[in-house]
């Protein structure tokens, strides 16, 4: 039997504002902005438009995506 519990705990847990996050759909980046409704809203690390998430569809990043996230945060405070 597989545990399909835990996926769909991990699945629809929210990441906290601010958190880095992965949209499953299309592999990007992004950090959490807010929850609206039932979706978490994502915007790229160096600033632009926001976009929707189903919460199922957010997964936590690898530890290289979330050190590249936040160097472009990083390099655009100082004008990079």
């Amino acid at each position: 039997m597989t545990d399909r519990n835990s996926d769909a705990v991990q699945c629809t847990a929210s990441p906290s504002v601010g958190a880095v996050a992965v949209d499953r759909r299309n592999g990007k980046v992004g950090v959490v902005m807010g929850h609206v409704g039932p979706y978490v809203q994502l915007r790229p690390p160096r600033g632009g438009r926001e976009w929707d998430v189903p919460p199922e569809d957010v997964r936590p990043p690898t530890p290289a995506e979330e050190l590249s996230a936040k160097v472009a945060v990083a390099n655009r405070r100082w004008g990079r």
